[in-house]
């Protein structure tokens, strides 16, 4: 099956505009990410789907591929239904951070080797968590699997709730798992979830897989011990200069 990798790209950004064009230790965030994914053994084809123009641009100067697509887009998602209509001949498509430019290649590959299984819809990634911190963070998407490693839920709250075990314990008690923000669908389904209205369960946790579920979609799951940090604020990239040095 053909896999195209997908890297969406919005200049606009409320709490770091710009953030693709970013400077990185001598590379933009979009050229380390675009970089780190040429380098997975299972993408075809890799491209940045991106609305503006200084995007476009500075791809074409270090020789990467990228499409310009509508800037009305609300999701990357909805960002890479627009690329995969434009090309029919990739039977699966990987939409991967435009902010996380460190990814390991490996990542990606472990998550295209889920559509090895050829009843596979959609498919993304998750990670045991070890700390109290992410168990009770909001901000940290838990994902609770069913026997066959596909996705029964995901929820900003910690999920399972342990009854009659105390919080600082649970972790002990029982394997948690963490969302990381990488998916795969086949153009099919793809094509077909970006049609669907936003759903009661979506809206109420503001996570957009809640919206394929609540449709019927199955979402595979692959269990990865690596996780990339994602630059969402100029804080986050002052932390990543301080690694790279």
């Amino acid at each position: 099956m053909k896999t195209l990798g997908i890297i969406p790209a919005r200049f606009q950004s409320s709490r770091f505009p710009g953030k693709p064009l970013i400077d990185i230790a001598g590379k933009s965030m979009i050229q380390r990410v675009y970089e780190q994914c040429q380098k997975s053994t299972k993408l075809d084809k890799v491209i940045v789907a991106t609305d503006d123009q200084r995007i476009m641009d500075h791809l074409q100067s270090f020789g990467a591929d990228g499409i310009m697509t509508d800037s009305n887009h609300i999701s990357g998602t909805d960002r890479c239904g627009e690329v995969a209509s434009k090309y029919p001949e990739f039977e699966i498509l990987i939409n991967i951070q435009g902010d996380e430019p460190m990814i390991d290649p490996s990542q990606i590959d472990l998550l295209c080797s889920c559509f090895d299984k050829s009843e596979t819809q959609i498919a993304t990634l998750v990670k045991i968590i070890d700390s109290a911190e992410e168990l009770f963070n909001e901000n940290t998407p838990k994902v609770i699997l069913n026997k066959k490693q596909e996705a029964l839920y995901f929820s900003r709250q910690t999920i399972p709730f342990l009854r009659g075990k105390q919080s600082n314990s649970w972790l002990k008690e029982h394997t948690f798992y963490k969302h990381i923000g990488i998916y795969g669908f086949t153009n099919k389904s793809l094509s077909e979830i970006i049609k669907l209205p936003q759903s009661n369960l979506e809206l109420a946790e503001s996570l957009e897989q809640l919206r394929w579920i609540e449709n019927g979609y199955s979402i595979q799951c692959a269990i990865t011990d690596k996780e990339s940090q994602a630059i969402d604020t100029p804080a986050d990239l002052k932390k990543l200069l301080n690694i790279l040095n």
